[in-house]
C-alpha cells in the first residue's frame, strides 16, 4: 500500500502495511485540526515484524563490510535525492516545529549513514600482543542481532537516523518505535529505506506498552532510547532485566554561564537560540543561566530585546516559536513558571500564553530573573521556552552552581578568557560542553550525558560500539600440546613436608 496519513500503517522494508487496531486522530498543536490517524501495533503485528527483521538480519550480518557500506551509501543517495517537503510539513503539523527546522533536520540525515558506512568498514577488531608464542590472539566485533529504537517527538527523524545508521552498519536489523506525536512524519520518511534488503528495517507505531513488549522480547538484543528521565529509567530497568545493552539519552536541564568577558551581543544571540530553539523542546536547551554580576543587567537587557523579536506562530507560517507539542506540555511550563514567580522570580518578558492565540498550545518566550535553587524550574527539565536567570558573583560560583544538578547532558559558556574556557571544559559535569557556540553536534564525536541524563553514547566511534559486541579469538596455527595442560608434572605439587618441588 502507499502511505496515507489518514490510514494507520506500519512499515517493513520495502512496503507499508495496514494496521488492525483501533485508530485515533492526530491533532495539529497549532490549530487543533486533524492531521491524520495512527494506531497501536497489536501483538500479532509485533510478532510478524520480529519474524521479518530477525530472518533478514541473519543474512545481513554475513555480508562483508564493503557490501553493507555500499547499501548505506545508496540509502544516503536516496535521502539526498528525495523531496522531503511532505515529511517536513507533516512534522510541522504533528508537533509544531517551524518548517525551516523540520526540513533542515531531514537534510542532516544522509551524512550519518555515510559516516557509519565507512566507520564500520574501517575497523572491525583488534590484534593484541600475544601471550604465548605461536598464538594469534585478537578481538572481533559482531552485531547483537535486532535493535529497538524508541524515539522522541522533538527530532523524530534525525535522532532515529543517528542510532539506526550505527546499528545497520554494525550488522543489526532495526525496529523503530516512533513517538506517538510524530509517527506520521517518521513513517513518511521511512520510504527512503525501501532499497535495503526486504524486512531489515521496520517502523512500528505504538506507545509504552509496545516499547515494553519489544524490549522484553527474546528476539531483540539491544535498545536505543531518547526521552524523559523517568521513561529512560524505566527503559534502562527493563533492558537490564532482559540483560540487554541500552543507550539512553534522558534529557537534562542544561546550564549556560555568561562570564564577565563575554561579548554580550554574541552571548545574547546565542542564548536566544539555545533557550528557545524548538520552543525549548530540545534535550540540550539552555534552561539555567548563571550570569556574573558585573554583566547581569546588560546581558538580561540584550537577551530580552532579542527574545521579544521572535515571532510566535504556526510552524508553517513565518515564525521561530511554534506551539508546544501538547496541552500537557504547556500546562507543565505554566506550572513551573507560576511556582518560580510565587517564590520570588521576576518576569522580564513572556510568562504567558500569547493573547492573540485562542487555539493551540502556544507559550511566549519567557525570561525570569531572581531565580533560586528552591524553585522547581531549576531542579527539573522544563522542556519549554523558559530561561531561568541566576545572578552569581563570579565564574567560580557559576561553575559550582551549574554542577549542582542531578542532570549532566550539556553545558554552555560564553567567554573570551582562555583560562575560563579551559576551566569550563575541564570542570563542568556534563557529557558535552559548548564554548561560545551552543547546541552543535558532530557525527564523529560522542553525544550523551552524565548523571541522570543518560547512559552510553550516540554518534562517533562509541555510537557504533553501542550496537556491536566483542568476541575474543585465540588461534594457534600449529597445534601443539601446551606445557600447562593436564596432567600436571609431579614436581608441580607439594612434597610430604609441604614444600614445593617444582
Amino acid at each position: 500500500m502507499e502511505f496515507d496519513p489518514t490510514r494507520p500503517a506500519f512499515f517493513v522494508t520495502p512496503r507499508f502495511h495496514p494496521m488492525s487496531g483501533m485508530a485515533r486522530d492526530v491533532s495539529d498543536p497549532a490549530t487543533l485540526d486533524p492531521v491524520g490517524r495512527i494506531a497501536e501495533a497489536s501483538e500479532a503485528e509485533t510478532e510478524a515484524v520480529l519474524d521479518a527483521v530477525s530472518a533478514v538480519q541473519a543474512k545481513w550480518k554475513r555480508l562483508d563490510a564493503k557490501a553493507r557500506a555500499k547499501m548505506l551509501h545508496d540509502l544516503a543517495n536516496v535521502i539526498e535525492a528525495t523531496d522531503h517537503r511532505a515529511a517536513a510539513i507533516l512534522m510541522s503539523r504533528e508537533m509544531g516545529k517551524p518548517y525551516p527546522e523540520a526540513i533542515g533536520e531531514i537534510a542532516n540525515c544522509a551524512p550519518v549513514f555515510r559516516y557509519y558506512a565507512e566507520m564500520a568498514r574501517d575497523e572491525a577488531g583488534k590484534v593484541a600482543g600475544t601471550t604465548q608464542a605461536g598464538s594469534f590472539q585478537y578481538a572481533r566485533y559482531e552485531p547483537y542481532g535486532v535493535s529497538v529504537h524508541i524515539m522522541p517527538f522533538n527530532f523524530p527523524v534525525l535522532l532515529m537516523c543517528w542510532t539506526v545508521a550505527a546499528s545497520l552498519a554494525a550488522g543489526n536489523g532495526c525496529i523503530v518505535k516512533p513517538a506517538p506525536a510524530t509517527t506520521l512524519s517518521t513513517l513518511e520518511f521511512m520510504k527512503c529505506f525501501g532499497g535495503l534488503p526486504e524486512g531489515l528495517v521496520a517502523c512500528l507505531p505504538g506507545g509504552a506498552a509496545l516499547a515494553e513488549r519489544l524490549i522484553a522480547s527474546p528476539r531483540t538484543h539491544a535498545v536505543a532510547f531518547t526521552g524523559s528521565v523517568a521513561a529512560g529509567k524505566a527503559v534502562g530497568m527493563a533492558a537490564a532485566a532482559a540483560m540487554k545493552p541500552a543507550v539512553i539519552e534522558a534529557g537534562g536541564s542544561d546550564p549556560m554561564i555568561i562570564c564577565e568577558s563575554a561579548p554580550l551581543d554574541v552571548a545574547a544571540a546565542g542564548a536566544v537560540t539555545a533557550a528557545f530553539h524548538l520552543s525549548g523542546q530540545v534535550c540540550t536547551s539552555a534552561e539555567r543561566f548563571y550570569v556574573v554580576d558585573a554583566v547581569h543587567d546588560a546581558f538580561v537587557s540584550a537577551f530580552a530585546e532579542r527574545a521579544k523579536a521572535l515571532r510566535v506562530g504556526n510552524g508553517l507560517a513565518k515564525s521561530e516559536i511554534g506551539p508546544l507539542v501538547s496541552e500537557a506540555a504547556r500546562a507543565r511550563v505554566e506550572r513551573l513558571v507560576a511556582d518560580a514567580v510565587a517564590k520570588g522570580a521576576k518576569v522580564v518578558t513572556g510568562g504567558r500564553v500569547p493573547p492573540e492565540f485562542d487555539k493551540g498550545w502556544f507559550y511566549e518566550p519567557t525570561i525570569l530573573t531572581g531565580c533560586a535553587d528552591d524553585m522547581e524550574l531549576l531542579q527539573s527539565e522544563c522542556f519549554g521556552p523558559v530561561a531561568a536567570i541566576v545572578r552569581v558573583n563570579d565564574f567560580e560560583e557559576a561553575v559550582t552552581r551549574a554542577n549542582a544538578s542531578p542532570f549532566g547532558l550539556g553545558a554552555s559558556v560564553f567567554t573570551t578568557s582562555l583560562a575560563e574556557a579551559m576551566e569550563a571544559a575541564e570542570r563542568l559535569e556534563s557529557g558535552m560542553v559548548w564554548i561560545n557556540n551552543p547546541l552543535i553536534d558532530n557525527d564523529a564525536l560522542p553525544f550523551g550525558g552524565w548523571k541522570a541524563s543518560g547512559l552510553g553514547r550516540e554518534l562517533g566511534r562509541q555510537g557504533l560500539d553501542a550496537f556491536r559486541r566483542t568476541k575474543m579469538v585465540i588461534l594457534d596455527h600449529k597445534p601443539v600440546v601446551q606445557g600447562w595442560w593436564y596432567p600436571y608434572p609431579d614436581d608441580w605439587f607439594l612434597d610430604s613436608g609441604g614444600r614445593g618441588t617444582g
